[in-house]
């Protein structure tokens, strides 16, 4: 599988990675056998990049995760955990050095480490991602030997030109893919020049790109494709990526003709994603050992040429672009 440089960290990581939110939660029922089975597949795959959060099935992804590791030999995957969003209120104020660090113990205990390997700030209010003293905080916390590296996951482009201002950013997680471009505008020229790694996430716009879903999908109740298209629980470009759903099919039956003869659209929408460099890895999810196959497999297609790389451009900007480039 292709791999690329994890930034300035010195690790290198599998182009496409494991997005482990669904085996933790709000995707729908995921049985534990399940879930470990789908995170066995993805590593036997050849993935080397597992992204989580402490949130996630309030830490059944993180207990997950340890339990496959323990079961398995050899070299052990980049495992990426997020810290934030277990506070209670919500709120910037919260963002403090204590509390970030008492998240990161929970987050060793459940993932049975004496050190992170990377622990993101989990799309915090954007005020945080100017407060220097949480980053030299954060900063204390690694020379701690508590975790190896930090960086940020965000929600908008303008904060993560924020957040790579600061010292000692190694990542940036954000959403990109077709249906939300804009990163490319900017963002990525300047994480490059900063050598700052770049996760891609919700590379499936939560299932839409794979071109299986219809005006008539159903959703379960616990799923937050059913319960946050507007944003109730959190931030709603987190949900199909902020598209409104009929806008959203209508653009999927435009980009079908696009995807390359004996591909699936979801390795067409994985692969588009991989064609740009700045990208270091793409974390789609997966509740299945046949999604973690087949998501492993996207890495292999050929390249993608200019024109469909155009058109699908073109898709956006005149479909979904007006619904999403001026929010994120």
């Amino acid at each position: 599988m292709q791999t690329r440089p994890f930034g300035q960290t010195g690790q290198t990581t599998t182009a496409i990675g494991f997005g482990a939110w669904a085996i933790g939660g709000t995707w729908g029922e995921v049985t534990h056998d399940d879930a470990k089975a789908t995170l066995h597949a993805a590593l036997d795959a050849g993935m080397t990049f597992i992204d989580t959060a402490d949130v996630y099935g309030d830490g059944r992804s993180e207990h997950i995760i340890a339990e496959v590791l323990a079961e398995r030999d050899g070299p052990r995957p980049f495992v990426a955990t997020k810290a934030g969003r277990r506070l209670n209120p919500h709120v910037a104020a919260g963002y403090t050095g204590a509390n970030i660090e008492a998240f990161i113990d929970r987050s060793l205990q459940n993932l049975r480490v004496e050190c992170l390997d990377l622990v993101q700030l989990h799309c915090p209010p954007t005020a945080v991602y100017g407060d220097d003293a949480l980053f030299a905080d954060l900063a204390a916390i690694r020379q701690k030997g508590k975790i190896a590296h930090f960086g940020v996951s965000v929600e908008t482009v303008d904060e993560a030109m924020m957040a790579i201002r600061q010292p000692g950013v190694v990542s940036v997680q954000i959403i990109y893919n077709l249906f939300r471009q804009k990163p490319a505008e900017a963002f990525f020229a300047a994480a490059k020049a900063q050598r700052v790694a770049v996760i891609a996430r919700v590379p499936l716009a939560s299932g839409l790109l794979t071109g299986k879903m219809t005006a008539a999908s159903q959703f379960a109740a616990d799923d937050h494709r059913s319960f946050n298209r507007e944003g109730a629980a959190f931030d709603k470009g987190e949900t199909f990526s902020g598209v409104p759903f009929d806008v959203a099919l209508e653009a999927v039956e435009a980009l079908r003709p696009l995807v390359p003869q004996g591909a699936s659209m979801a390795a067409f929408a994985l692969r588009w994603i991989l064609m740009e460099d700045a990208v270091t890895v793409v974390i789609p999810g997966a509740k299945t050992p046949e999604q973690s196959r087949a998501n492993a497999a996207a890495g292999s297609l050929p390249p993608l040429g200019p024109d469909t790389m155009q058109a699908a451009r073109e898709v956006y900007a005149r479909i979904i672009a007006p619904h999403v480039h001026h929010l994120w």
